[in-house]
C-alpha cells in the first residue's frame, strides 16, 4: 500500500492506531497499552513510553507502510520532542512528516469541525473541549486525575475506593454486605488493605482507571456505586456548562470509554443540563480522524 496516513489516540488505558488510504478509507487498525506524555517526566516512563510505540510501530508496519504521522497523546502540552523523533525512527519516515498533538484535539476534530460544538471526553481522566473557528483552544477541566478530572474512570475508582476503606475505618468487615465493595476488591485481589495501597500507589493511572469497570458492574445491585455513577453524570455536566457559560449554548457530544461504563452516566449528565442544551453520545474515533490528519500533513 502507499501513501498511507497512521494516526494514533494514545491514551491512559490504551493506545489505538489506524491507517487510512489516500481516499480516507480506513485499512488496518488495533491497540497496544496504554500511556501518557506526563510518564516522559523519568527513565522509567520514558522507557515505557517506547516500548509502546515500538510494539505500534511493528504491528502498523505489517498492515503497510505510512508515510505521514498524526499521534494525539494524553497529557501532551507541545514540549516533549522526544515521541516525534521516536516514531519518526520506528516508522522509518521523514521527522517532518510526524506531528504529535494533544489526544483531546484530535478528538474534537473527530466529533466536529472547527467552532461547531463542545467535546466532553471521559476516559481515565475528563475534560470538555472547544476549538474555535480561528483554531483556538479552549478547554473546562482536564487538570489531571490527582486534582479534579471528575467523571473520569480514575475519578470513579477513586470515589469507590475512598468511600470502602471509609466504612471500613468505621466497621471493619462491612465490605462484605456491599457489592461495590466485593467487585472492587476482587478486581484489586483482596481485602487486605496493602492489596489496596498497592493497587492505588503503584501503577499507571490508566490501570487505576480500568477498576471503574467493577464500580459500573456493581451499580445496579449496589446503591453507593450507583450514586457514585450518577455523580459521574453531573461531574462531567459541570465542564460542558463551563464552556457554555463562557462562549455561549452550541451542541454537546459526550464520548470516551468512562461513559460507555454504565447507561446512567449519559442519563444524568443530561437531566444536568439545562433544557434546549443537544447532547448526543458517540463512540469515539479518535485514532481515525488522526489517521485522515496524517493524510493532509505535509511529508
Amino acid at each position: 500500500m502507499g501513501g498511507l496516513g497512521l494516526g494514533i489516540d494514545a491514551g491512559g488505558t490504551q493506545t489505538r492506531w489506524a491507517l487510512a488510504d489516500a481516499a480516507g478509507f480506513i485499512v488496518a487498525e488495533g491497540a497496544v497499552d496504554g500511556m501518557s506524555a506526563t510518564q516522559m517526566g523519568n527513565d522509567a516512563g520514558r522507557d515505557a513510553v517506547r516500548a509502546v510505540f515500538t510494539t505500534l510501530a511493528g504491528r502498523a508496519l505489517a498492515a503497510g507502510r505510512p508515510v505521514t504521522v498524526c499521534a494525539g497523546v494524553t497529557g501532551f502540552d507541545g514540549a516533549a520532542v522526544l515521541p516525534a523523533q521516536w516514531l519518526a525512527e520506528l516508522l522509518n519516515v521523514a521527522p517532518a512528516a510526524v506531528t504529535v498533538r494533544n489526544d483531546i484535539e484530535i478528538a474534537y476534530l473527530d466529533a466536529f469541525s472547527p467552532g461547531q460544538g463542545y467535546l466532553v471526553y471521559a476516559g481515565t481522566g475528563s475534560i470538555a473541549a472547544w476549538i474555535d473557528a480561528d483554531g483556538g483552544f479552549h478547554r473546562a477541566g482536564g487538570r489531571g486525575v490527582t486534582l479534579d478530572d471528575g467523571g473520569g474512570g480514575f475519578w470513579i475508582a477513586r470515589e469507590a475506593m475512598r468511600h470502602i476503606w471509609r466504612l471500613e475505618d468505621e466497621e471493619p468487615g462491612a465490605w462484605q454486605r456491599s457489592a461495590m465493595a466485593r467487585a472492587v476488591f476482587d478486581h484489586v485481589g483482596g481485602s487486605d488493605w496493602a492489596l489496596s495501597r498497592q493497587f492505588m500507589y503503584g501503577q499507571e493511572r490508566g490501570a487505576i482507571g480500568r477498576l471503574a469497570l467493577a464500580v459500573a458492574a456493581s451499580a445496579d445491585a449496589d446503591p453507593v456505586a450507583r450514586g457514585i455513577i450518577e455523580q459521574a453524570g453531573r461531574e462531567l455536566a459541570r465542564i460542558a456548562l463551563a464552556l457554555v457559560r463562557r462562549h455561549g449554548p452550541r451542541p454537546i457530544v459526550l464520548a470516551g470509554r468512562a461513559a460507555t461504563l454504565h447507561p446512567l452516566i449519559a442519563q444524568t449528565m443530561r437531566a444536568a443540563l439545562p433544557a434546549g442544551l443537544s447532547l448526543t453520545q458517540r463512540a469515539a474515533q479518535a485514532h481515525h480522524a488522526a489517521a485522515r490528519i496524517a493524510l493532509n500533513s505535509p511529508n
